[in-house]
């Protein structure tokens, strides 16, 4: 089963779900507003992929929390993932051992068609 983390209203999460109904594929979407993602969760995740690519700093969120101006390394950065889950870039995609960040319709080919 595909697993799509992010929120229904990000752009990029509707290409997925798009990308996914469109070639038939079975999915399953986890609403970041609906249910926190956990610190566990979020450190597998840092197993597969950079914290640079996780981390949303071009995010509303980022912004509204006036993030830049504290200079976050990778430890408060993950800390800040835990406790603000839209500051995840998104989406996150599970299949398998797969893990995938943000919507690139090449990439989703290759990885699931």
């Amino acid at each position: 089963m595909i697993e799509v983390y992010g929120i229904k209203s990000c752009g990029s999460v509707k290409k997925a779900v798009q990308f996914f109904q469109k070639h038939n594929l079975e999915y399953r979407l986890h609403d970041f507003k609906a249910q926190n993602v956990t610190c566990e969760r979020v450190s597998l995740w840092l197993e597969k992929t950079d914290i640079k690519v996780l981390f949303n700093s071009k995010s509303t969120s980022y912004r509204t929390l006036q993030l830049k101006e504290l200079n976050l390394d990778a430890i408060t950065q993950k800390e800040w993932l835990c406790k603000e889950n839209l500051l995840i870039k998104r989406p996150v995609v599970e299949f398998g051992e797969k893990l995938l960040v943000g919507f690139n319709e090449e990439n989703y080919k290759g990885v699931f068609l």
